[in-house]
């Protein structure tokens, strides 16, 4: 079982998937686990940036495949809108849907003001995340319809009033439904 935590900066995807994880007995790859290498040694949107995570996420799913079937993976990510990036990192969750179904995604949202809380939330600075409010405020005004739209399992949650472990509740009810 894949189940991709899809949304914008600030939503709570990654507090969510580490309840998620353990609520399931599963993993969980978080995509600033991939992306800070890349941020690390490389510039931003650069075709290096690119390539290194292209490399990176293909180690990870490679070690993907290679755990029990039976065990979920939880990843999270931020992919909107249409571009040829975003649509080949698509794709490539896809393929590992595919692999190992199935494929779960959940769009995670919450209200601005909410969005601009958590956001500016501590700890997110030591962990390479985004604190900027505008950019919650561009997110929420600007978005782009956020990947997996088309998904056969497809929930689409608001967290606004939502604690991670009731998000994770729910989301757990949910795949075990499928």
């Amino acid at each position: 079982m894949i189940i991709v935590l899809n949304g914008y900066p600030g939503v709570g995807k990654l507090t969510i998937g580490q309840k998620l994880a353990a609520l399931l007995n599963g993993r969980l790859l978080d995509i600033h686990t991939v992306y800070n290498v890349a941020f690390a040694l490389t510039t931003f949107r650069t075709p290096a940036f690119m390539e290194t995570v292209e490399k990176i996420e293909a180690i990870a799913h490679d070690l993907i495949h290679q755990l029990p079937p039976h065990e979920p993976v939880v990843l999270t990510t931020v992919i909107a809108g249409e571009s040829d990036w975003g649509d080949a990192e698509w794709n490539r969750l896809v393929a590992l849907g595919d692999a190992r179904p199935p494929f779960c995604v959940v769009h995670i949202s919450c209200s601005l003001d909410e969005n601009i809380n958590r956001i500016q939330s501590a700890g997110r600075d030591q962990k390479s995340k985004p604190r900027d409010p505008d950019m919650a405020r561009r997110n929420q005004t600007q978005a782009q319809p956020l990947a997996g739209l088309q998904a056969a399992n497809l929930l689409q949650l608001d967290t606004t009033a939502l604690s991670a472990d009731e998000a994770a509740q729910a989301i757990s009810q949910w795949v075990q439904k499928l």
